[in-house]
């Protein structure tokens, strides 16, 4: 059991940062993107073409995760911002279009067949209670904890993270306020798909890189967003490691392939006592 429950840290740990940017960009722009698993993707194989060049891991991370939030303020200028007083269902509409788009992209550019970071098999740390943990894992960890870390000093501390909030909270009374909502937008999608590639980019070094892995994921992270209040980045750190543990301990009752179910199951057991998901309405961020 201590064993499924590390497999369930790291596993969430990797949903946590997907479900942010998930989170963040429904909070300002009430729009759920389906193309947030394939930005995913973008930034994993990304990081991929950058780690064949002998870059350093933390430029090849960095710039990786530079690439993929340029990629998504492009798609919400080309596409999302012109769709976007057409209503929620003509953006829903298009974000699947969008996800398929990219999809498709990386199937052309990097090809259908499994890939991998480095061939290289680690030989994984033996810990008390017969824990084993690799090196990379532990890397997960470590990173996707740094990032957290930096997404609450941002929202908490810089001016632009405030005006995230104020917009969250109420978009009009920011924009009279004199709060640059467009600007906040921008800096949204930036984070957002940011944090996507670096979730991407993990899920890569813990399996293999495939074409569809973000689009295989993305209902996990959408359970883990619901979870912990649509909207609420906090939320969707607690909710992501929920998902990730429960997904991993059930592992030791049922089969590994009813991993989603058990995401969707642990999801309508919370709302049920709780319809506003843990941290409760939607679009506060306080």
């Amino acid at each position: 059991m201590e064993q499924l429950i590390v497999n369930g840290i790291i596993t969430g740990s990797i949903i946590v940062l997907g479900a942010i940017g998930l989170t963040l960009t429904y909070g300002i722009l009430r729009f759920a993107n389906f193309a947030h698993g394939d930005l995913m993707t973008l930034g994993a194989y990304a990081a991929l073409t950058l780690a064949g060049m002998n870059l350093p891991f933390g430029v090849v991370f960095v710039i990786a995760m530079a690439f993929t939030a340029a990629a998504g303020i492009l798609l919400d200028t080309v596409l999302y911002r012109p769709l976007r007083k057409r209503g929620s269902i003509v953006l829903l509409i298009s974000s699947i279009g969008a996800a398929l788009l990219l999809r498709n992209l990386i199937l052309i550019i990097w090809g259908p067949r499994m890939r991998y970071y480095s061939p290289d098999i680690q030989i994984a740390y033996m810990l008390p209670f017969g824990i084993r943990i690799k090196p990379d894992e532990i890397l997960i960890i470590g990173i996707a904890a740094a990032l957290i870390v930096l997404v609450h000093l941002f929202l908490k501390k810089t001016r632009i993270g405030k005006a995230m909030r104020a917009t969250a909270d109420n978009a009009e009374l920011a924009q009279i306020a004199g709060i640059n909502t467009d600007r906040v937008v921008m800096w949204t999608w930036g984070i957002g798909c940011a944090l996507a590639a670096a979730a991407g980019i993990l899920l890569g070094m813990e399996v293999q890189l495939r074409p569809q892995m973000g689009w295989d994921i993305l209902l996990p992270l959408f359970a883990a967003a619901i979870l912990g209040g649509i909207g609420r980045p906090y939320g969707a750190m607690a909710g992501g490691i929920i998902i990730g543990l429960s997904q991993e301990i059930s592992t030791a009752f049922i089969s590994t392939a009813y991993k989603p179910a058990v995401s969707f199951a642990v999801l309508i057991l919370v709302l049920l006592i709780r319809p506003s998901g843990i941290f409760g309405k939607e679009g506060r961020w306080s």
